[in-house]
């Protein structure tokens, strides 16, 4: 009973998986969402393909596999639609949802870690969010600065001025 307890969750993990690969964009939910999506798959498509054509040769299996893949991404394309609101192809495809299953969480561990989670997908890639980019700048240069004293260009005077001057006018 574990056993094929077990065995279905993986296979529901592995055909779910496929699914949301064959599908292009990004797809982010959770795990249980994608065992959930590809056990519906291969019961679905599985079901159908084995009482049209059987299951009494590999080359069935094979179909029943293809077939439930092909069930679980159209579920993929079914959430991406209608729980995400987002198209399915094109560059808005691209773009890091902004509804579904854990997306909420996802976007305030992006932000919390610097990264603007509406520019994933778009060109140039993730950037930084510009008070976090502000953030590494003045501690870049706190280093530079740091690195000129410690090599004796700047004097313990010159670097405690040019230090709370630096920290001033980046407003901290």
């Amino acid at each position: 009973m574990l056993q094929a307890f077990v065995l279905a969750i993986a296979l529901g993990l592995a055909v779910g998986g496929l699914a949301r690969w064959a599908v292009p964009g990004p797809d982010p939910m959770p795990l249980w969402l994608t065992i959930f999506i590809g056990l519906t798959g291969s019961l679905v498509g599985g079901g159908i393909t084995a009482a049209i054509v059987g299951v009494s040769t590999r080359g069935d299996l094979f179909a029943i596999v293809m077939v439930s893949i092909g069930v679980a991404a159209l579920l993929v394309i079914a959430y991406r639609r209608f729980v995400q609101d987002r198209p399915v192809t094109g560059p808005e495809a691209m773009r890091l949802p902004t509804r579904g299953f854990g997306i909420p969480r996802l976007r305030a561990r992006l932000e919390q870690v610097g990264i603007d989670p509406d520019s994933i997908g778009t060109e140039g890639g993730p950037r930084a969010l510009p008070h976090k980019r502000e953030e590494l700048e003045q501690q870049e240069n706190l280093r530079k600065l740091e690195d000129l004293w410690r090599a004796g260009i700047l004097t313990e005077d010159e670097f405690q001025a040019k230090r709370a001057e630096l920290l001033e006018s980046d407003g901290g």
